[in-house]
């Protein structure tokens, strides 16, 4: 039963993970484009799937399409993507560059992660309810049921740890110049 609930609290760090990585940092980062779907031939594509994503500089990315007649269209989704940064079409690619944080939206942003944390803890303690539920409905005695609750406190107080040390590196990337 505890692989069971481990896995669903190792899947809740990783759905953490993937929602911190796009906060930005004022720096360049592939993964900001999760998300941002291209309209190639009719049908809603990622723009992975379709450029080539790099980083020449730590404020910039560079889109190279595999197919050039996508670019417009790359163009579009970008801007209509709301990603706070204006794409620059050069005929041969797409260049974003992340604009400097200030200090009062590199606030914003660790008010992000707060939240994104504290949905992950939220979201571990329900994990730790419906096991604690099911040991008490289950047919094992007082002391095994004591033993597996204990189990999975010890459990959730490490993903918790986890969590809190996921909050203090994205704080330190975000408040650092």
């Amino acid at each position: 039963m505890n692989t069971n609930i481990e896995s669903k609290m190792q899947k809740t760090i990783e759905s953490l993970e993937s929602r911190l990585l796009n906060i930005r940092a004022g720096r360049a980062n592939p993964a900001m484009l999760n998300g941002v779907m291209v309209s190639y031939y009719g049908v809603p594509t990622p723009i992975s799937s379709l450029a080539n994503i790099t980083v020449p500089e730590a404020r910039q990315l560079m889109i190279k399409p595999f197919d050039k007649s996508v670019l417009k269209d790359m163009e579009r989704s970008l801007n209509e993507a709301n990603l706070g940064m204006a794409p620059i079409n050069n005929g041969e690619m797409i260049i974003l560059t992340v604009p400097e944080l200030t200090e009062t939206r590199r606030k914003e942003y660790v008010k992000q992660a707060k939240s994104i944390c504290e949905d992950a803890k939220v979201a571990l303690r329900n994990i730790r309810q419906d096991a604690n539920n099911e040991i008490k409905k289950s047919e094992l005695l007082e002391d095994e049921q004591k033993i597996s609750l204990e189990e999975i406190q010890e459990l959730i107080q490490q993903y918790n740890k986890i969590v809190d040390e996921h909050l203090k590196n994205k704080e330190q990337e975000l408040m650092s110049f």
